[in-house]
């Protein structure tokens, strides 16, 4: 699969991060939500594919982020991704 949008995200350490990369390296309308719901329905439905996401220093996001914050952003990535076939998410 030749990839489209190939998203890197580095040195996330809360959702603002997060939503600032991907706002900026895909391009995405400044009226973007910036929240879960919103986020899977620009990956499920708004973004042409295909599309791969590489999240590097995925382990230190996950130590970085408060609460929740992580499981769900990845339970979303992994939602859409189940939804599309042309989406692949690689935390690293």
């Amino acid at each position: 699969m030749s990839v489209g949008l190939h998203i890197h995200l580095r040195n996330i350490s809360n959702l603002n991060d997060f939503y600032d990369q991907l706002t900026q390296q895909a391009n995405l309308n400044r009226g973007f939500g910036r929240n879960l719901d919103a986020l899977f329905d620009v990956l499920t439905t708004d973004l042409a594919g295909p599309i791969c996401i590489t999240w590097h220093g995925c382990e230190q996001s996950k130590q970085a982020m408060t609460g929740t914050q992580f499981a769900d952003l990845m339970s979303v990535l992994n939602d859409a991704a189940a939804e599309r076939v042309d989406l692949t998410i690689h935390p690293h």
